[in-house]
């Protein structure tokens, strides 16, 4: 990657920032995922949190990791401590997969459950894990795998 295009990529993503933390929610679906995209692709995995108020307003996007080229590690524990921490009532998974495909490993869709199931006992909503693939973003729970 050159000097200009991470200069590109790094205003980018802070215009796709100032965006998400104007709107009074986050109602666009289509805004969450080109702000994601924008924000973990890598050659490396990332895992990001967005912590999200009552009204869906973002309160942090929160790097929790970075990995390897094929695995990042994620501690359930950390991302609702996180979340409690924050004062959060949702969240918004999202991590990228440097191979380009956005298709979830059995263990993304165990971390999903168990972030899922803390959640659930602590009165927090999950809305979303986004996988950012190369050229697009997967939602497992437009799979049905939430």
């Amino acid at each position: 990657m050159t000097p200009q295009e991470e200069t590109v990529i790094l205003e980018a993503r802070e215009i796709l920032g100032r965006y998400l933390n104007r709107n009074p929610a986050l109602t666009s679906w289509q805004v969450v995922c080109d702000y994601c995209a924008v924000t973990v692709r890598g050659p490396e995995e990332r895992f990001h949190v967005l912590y999200l108020d009552r009204k869906n307003r973002l309160i942090s996007d929160e790097r929790m990791a970075v990995g390897t080229v094929d695995h990042v590690p994620v501690y359930p524990r950390e991302v609702i401590k996180r979340a409690l921490i924050l004062g959060a009532s949702a969240l918004i998974l999202i991590h990228n997969h440097p191979s380009g495909d956005p298709t979830p490993s059995e263990a993304d869709l165990t971390m999903t459950k168990e972030i899922q199931k803390g959640c659930r006992f602590l009165g927090l909503t999950l809305h979303d894990h986004i996988i950012v693939g190369a050229g697009y973003e997967l939602s497992l729970r437009s799979l049905g795998k939430m």
